[in-house]
Parts: structure tokens; C-alpha cells; sequence
């Protein structure tokens, strides 16, 4: 089955008002086509699942700057400024969510678990309105799953499929991001036929991903 799609028929999944993961770390491994068309397409009130908000000017950072986004769940915001302000100003909800926990949310969505527990956050901001939970006389936040409506991540290589394999530090969150989404798009810098990458390099089976587009760099 070959799953490439364009860049256009990708957006028509997302909707105003949708949900979306996007993978990268500081826009590193970002689907740097994919969020471009999206600023393009100009689709709003979208929540945001992101490690980062990147920069004003990369990553998913232009979605901020051009003001697409209702709610962003991250856990750092320093190197966009602009997010900092919509935050302040009350223009755009963030929820700051500690960078481990983020991860094993989404793991937990992607891979069918009911949350994970935690002592990350007990006694401060993070833990008001969540369900402590007592292990062996021990306290723990219950963390609970977060789902999207599209997974948005890119990988170095990819086949027709949907194997994928990410180069270095690209892998990031992409990897987890790929299982959580209703609808995971992935944005692969080098397509080849379904087989030509060795099973044991692959990162992210094809089973998780629902859609191929071609892109270029994972740096920017």
C-alpha cells in the first residue's frame, strides 16, 4: 500500500478547532513543510501538543506568531518569546507540563494505557484539580492520557509503508507522537520502496502511520 499523499490533500485533515501533535525538539525534527502549509492554510482555533513552541520565526512557532492556535500544551516556551506574550496577555491558553510527563501522556494514548503515575509536580501548580493516587504509602499523580485528532512528525527516511527511520537526535518525540494520533502524517526526507529499509533500523513501524508527504530538512 502506498501511503503518499501532497502536502494539500495533508492539510484537508486538519479542521478548525482540531487537536494536533507535531514532533521536535527546539523545531529540530519538525515537519518543517507540513507546519508551513498549515500557516498557509491558515487553519484556527487549533490546539497545540508540542515539546517546544520553537522559535518566532521555526517550527511550530510560526503557528503562534500567526495566531492559529487556542491552547498549547508544552513544556518550554523560552525561546519564543511571542508565546510568552499571547500567555501574559490571556490570547492563547498554555498548559506547562513537565517534559517527561508530556511524553508518557501521549506513550500512554498511543499505546492504550489508562494514564501513568508520577511524583513529578505533587505539592506545586501541577498537581491542582489531579488525582493523587497512594502506592506502597507512597503519593502519586495520576497523569491521564491526551489524544489528537492528527499526529504531524518527520523522519529522515521512510518507505511507501510508512517504516520510518530518524537520524540522531530527530527522533526526539516524533516516535512516540506517531501512535497517539487519529490520523499520524509523516513528513520523510528520503521516500523509498516498502522493504528497502532494513527491519532493524526501523523506528516507527508503518502500522502507526497513516500517511506519507515528501519534505526536505529536519533542521529548518
Amino acid at each position: 500500500m502506498n501511503k503518499l499523499i501532497t502536502i494539500e490533500q495533508a492539510m484537508d485533515f486538519i479542521k478548525d478547532g482540531d487537536t494536533i501533535f507535531v514532533g521536535g525538539f527546539l523545531a529540530v525534527g519538525s515537519p518543517h513543510l507540513l507546519i508551513s502549509a498549515l500557516v498557509k492554510r491558515g487553519t484556527k482555533n487549533l490546539t497545540l501538543i508540542c515539546n517546544d513552541t520553537g522559535f518566532p520565526e521555526l517550527g511550530v512557532g510560526k503557528l503562534v506568531v500567526n495566531r492559529q492556535l487556542k491552547k498549547i500544551y508544552t513544556s518550554h516556551i523560552g525561546t519564543n518569546k511571542e508565546t510568552g506574550r499571547q500567555m501574559m496577555a490571556g490570547e492563547t491558553e498554555v498548559v506547562l507540563v513537565p517534559q517527561g510527563t508530556l511524553i508518557e501522556q501521549i506513550r500512554a494514548a498511543g499505546y492504550g494505557l489508562g494514564g501513568v503515575l508520577t511524583r513529578t509536580g505533587l505539592g506545586t501548580e501541577v498537581a491542582k484539580g489531579k488525582e493523587i493516587v497512594k502506592v506502597d504509602g507512597v503519593d502519586f499523580l495520576l497523569e491521564k492520557p491526551i489524544f489528537a485528532d492528527v499526529s504531524l512528525i518527520a523522519a529522515h527516511k521512510g518507505d511507501t509503508f510508512g517504516n520510518l527511520f530518524y537520524h540522531g537526535a530527530t527522533r526526539n518525540f516524533n516516535n512516540i507522537t506517531a501512535s497517539a494520533g487519529k490520523v499520524t502524517i509523516a513528513e520523510v526526507k528520503e521516500l523509498v520502496e516498502a522493504g528497502q529499509i532494513d527491519p532493524d533500523i526501523v523506528h516507527t513501524p508503518g502500522v502507526f502511520v497513516n500517511f506519507l508527504v515528501q519534505g526536505g530538512e529536519l533542521h529548518g
